[in-house]
């Protein structure tokens, strides 16, 4: 792809749960805040791009694999929600030229790659393209997560990724600042109570001291021992959703990072947020 005269910012996402921007009913509103957040990043980025990349923690190999696919199916990776939301269609189409380029660069860093050639787009990438780019008429591309979570490896991939900011390339993490789905459900049938309010919020806190005020070596180093944090197995007893924030770090490592979504009574008790770094 050829140079444009804009680098392009990166974004950390928290995505919510399952398909909720294709649902109906009551469970949609508990998504407003964030919903409100998504709609504004198109206005964040200073053109349109030619194309998103997405790393999302909800596609994992054991090597960093590249959705190749001109026409990308759809992956229904949920379960107990209505029907309906199982035909749902985000229709973008692909890119086999772009995910070349982008399986060379993760090559030259030395790093295990491959296409995929069948691979379709899951729920951490539509729930927020619906929202973000509802027209579906930009290429869309995932790369996967590496399964052994390893955060160096991960930074290491965003590096490897950078040049296509130059490119033209948004390159969206999508995962959650909070993620343990035992200590909800638990804290909803009596155990444990306000444990995940005050796990959440403390974690939280140090993740946006550590985004937004150190410098970009210890901002690295800090998500390097990520797990040195309050609570930090509490709320990523498996980290597939923290590690997707690794990556867009590593494609944006010297450049500020700026919060764009805090709420603080995700689901009336979890705090979540998400960030932007780069201008």
């Amino acid at each position: 792809m050829k140079r444009t005269s804009t680098k392009l910012p990166t974004f950390y996402l928290s995505h919510g749960g399952g398909p909720w921007p294709y649902m109906n009913g009551d469970l949609r509103p508990r998504f407003a805040k964030l919903e409100s957040s998504l709609k504004t990043l198109p206005q964040q980025v200073s053109v349109k791009p030619k194309a998103i990349l997405v790393i999302s923690g909800h596609w994992e190999e054991r090597d960093f694999a590249v959705m190749a696919s001109p026409a990308p199916p759809m992956v229904y990776d949920f379960g107990g929600f209505p029907e309906y939301v199982y035909h749902v269609r985000y229709p973008a189409t692909g890119s086999p030229e772009l995910a070349q380029r982008i399986e060379s660069l993760i090559q030259d860093t030395g790093l295990p790659t491959h296409l995929d050639p069948v691979r379709g787009f899951d729920h951490g990438t539509y729930s927020i393209l619906a929202v973000t780019h509802p027209e579906a008429d930009i290429p869309v591309l995932q790369v996967s997560i590496r399964s052994d979570y390893d955060p160096e490896s991960h930074l290491a991939l965003g590096r490897a990724l950078a040049p296509l900011r130059d490119e033209g390339v948004l390159i969206i993490g999508s995962g959650s600042s909070y993620h343990n789905l035992g200590a909800l459900m638990s804290e909803r049938i009596g155990f444990y109570p306000n444990k995940p309010r005050e796990e959440s919020a403390q974690f939280d806190s140090w993740l946006r001291k550590t985004l937004t005020d150190f410098s970009s070596r210890q901002r690295s180093q800090h998500l390097l021992n990520w797990e040195r944090a309050p609570f930090a197995r509490a709320v990523h007893p498996q980290e597939d959703h923290l590690v997707p924030l690794h990556v867009v770090v590593g494609a944006a490592e010297d450049e500020p990072a700026h919060l764009i979504y805090a709420q603080d009574d995700f689901f009336g008790k979890i705090t979540m947020s998400s960030y932007r770094f780069g201008n």
